[in-house]
């Protein structure tokens, strides 16, 4: 007899975190479609998926396009058990030397992105009544520093969503959760961009993955809402 796998959906498939999130829910019995606008990625996740015993699929998309997700993502959306929004744009730069463009580009990968993914998913979960959405959060989405006006007014706009569809959905059976992740990320593109970690503790990847699990895995009677992860050493 075979046995069907559940389905995550996972928005903004890369390298560290959605990697990450992929590996631990194959391990828990989930088969994965990772997206992403190019197919980078696809070859990693498929083997940790595949050693888990699940099937990984990979659609290349550009999430901040709305059309293009309700073409590609549509007709998989009542498969799908789980949706992880992932994907994001970092800028850091003064106001003055942030253009028009860039600001626009930013909310559209940020922020944008999450809308036409929840438009697509949530009224299909909304008939079944059950599903669950998570959106992944930063500091910027509570704090807005210097240097971060895109960035933080993409966050903050992305929180507010997701309080909004959590109000929605909710009662209709769709657990939506937002996270919090106040820290850096121990993954390469952290790295890369900020430099080894020194003396400072980055977030396991791992360890938020397991996280998200742990939602997912919540009874409906006690759901949480949001979930704000930090390193015990981090000031906030």
């Amino acid at each position: 007899m075979t046995v069907t796998r559940p389905k995550l959906l996972l928005a903004g498939m890369s390298e560290g975190l959605s990697m990450a999130l992929a590996k631990t829910f194959a391990d828990n019995g989930y088969d994965v479609v990772g997206v992403a606008r190019s197919s980078r990625s696809e070859s990693e996740a498929s083997d940790a998926v595949s050693r888990a015993g699940g099937a990984y699929s990979h659609l290349a998309c550009d999430l901040s396009d709305q059309a293009a997700v309700a073409e590609q993502l549509g007709p998989i959306a009542d498969d799908v058990s789980v949706a992880i929004f992932n994907a994001h744009q970092l800028l850091i730069a003064p106001l003055a030397e942030t253009a028009p463009e860039q600001y626009r580009q930013v909310w559209q990968n940020t922020c944008f992105g999450a809308y036409a993914l929840a438009y697509t998913v949530l009224p299909v979960w909304e008939k079944r009544g059950q599903g669950t959405f998570i959106v992944s959060g930063a500091t910027a989405g509570v704090r807005g520093g210097a240097k971060f006006a895109a960035f933080a007014s993409a966050k903050f706009a992305l929180r507010g969503l997701t309080q909004a569809l959590a109000r929605e959905y909710g009662p209709r059976g769709v657990h939506v959760a937002h996270v919090i992740l106040d820290g850096l990320i121990d993954e390469p593109q952290t790295t890369r961009r900020f430099g080894q970690p020194g003396d400072g503790v980055r977030m396991s990847a791992e360890a938020i993955a397991q996280n998200y699990l742990w939602l997912v895995e919540q009874e409906r009677s006690a759901w949480t809402h949001e979930l704000d992860l930090r390193p015990f050493n981090e000031q906030f």
